[in-house]
């Protein structure tokens, strides 16, 4: 078994960093429920954990084992409050299949979504709702983003997440209907909505950019409960993706 040396923990810690993730190709997780749902989904290269853990867990599939005490996993860890297990895990490269695509129930667009916790939050709501496929924009926060992953709770085994320029993947779909929360929307609970089809999400700031929008045929708004009533501005971008998508899952069901 390998000893924790302080230049592994300055190349953990320096994964916070997007170039060396990229460069690296690795992202990192933390925790005994996040570790143990990525376990077996994508090749563990590196798993740092204290005894207890790996007492509990003695057939763990990793290239390389560290056993470390609760004070050196702190020293190593990105949570302010470390949990007994970290891992580093390949990052997974998928090819888009768009017949699959074309056949899935819905699919999200994350257009330039920006906050980690956000976005980790979304792919979580995706892994609840069984949706398998979210493409991101190019300037949509890194997926791999330590912060991001952990938010997921481990939906980004499950769930496959794409960077690419939405505008050309929409117009490779054809002729699906496109939703978007917008402000000049109709009342999404009045709205019948498909059984397939894709789902825009925007900017916290901006919401759906310009060019996005154009291609919006079928818009949505989430109406205030009641309409008469002052209220905040807006919603959070995770919390309207987790309204919108239960609306959906409950008239595919009807």
């Amino acid at each position: 078994m390998s000893i924790l040396s302080k230049n592994r923990i300055k190349y953990i810690r320096s994964l916070e960093l997007k170039k060396i993730r990229k460069e690296e190709k690795v992202f990192l997780a933390e925790g005994p429920k996040l570790v143990g749902d990525v376990l077996g989904y994508f090749p563990c290269k590196l798993l740092i954990a204290t005894s207890d853990w790996l007492e509990e867990h003695p057939a763990v599939q990793a290239a390389e084992v560290i056993e470390v005490t609760s004070e050196e996993l702190s020293r190593t860890s990105l949570l302010k409050t470390p949990q007994q297990v970290l891992a580093l895990f390949e990052q997974p490269e998928y090819e888009i299949d768009m017949e699959a695509i074309r056949n899935s129930f819905v699919f999200w667009l994350l257009d330039d979504i920006q906050d980690p916790g956000n976005l980790g939050t979304i792919i979580r709501l995706a892994d609840w709702f069984g949706i398998e496929h979210i493409f991101c924009s190019p300037n949509t926060v890194d997926v791999f983003n330590p912060k991001t992953i952990q938010a997921t709770m481990g939906g980004i085994a499950r769930v496959k997440v794409y960077y690419t320029a939405l505008s050309d993947l929409m117009h490779s779909l054809g002729n699906v209907p496109v939703y978007g929360t917008l402000l000049d929307g109709e009342n999404m609970y009045e709205q019948p909505l498909s059984k397939n089809g894709i789902i825009i999400m925007g900017n916290e700031g901006n919401g759906i950019s310009p060019e996005i929008e154009k291609l919006v045929n079928r818009k949505l708004y989430i109406p205030n409960y009641p309409a008469e009533r002052e209220t905040s501005e807006s919603l959070n971008v995770a919390i309207a993706t987790a309204i919108v998508c239960a609306e959906f899952r409950r008239q595919a069901a009807l």
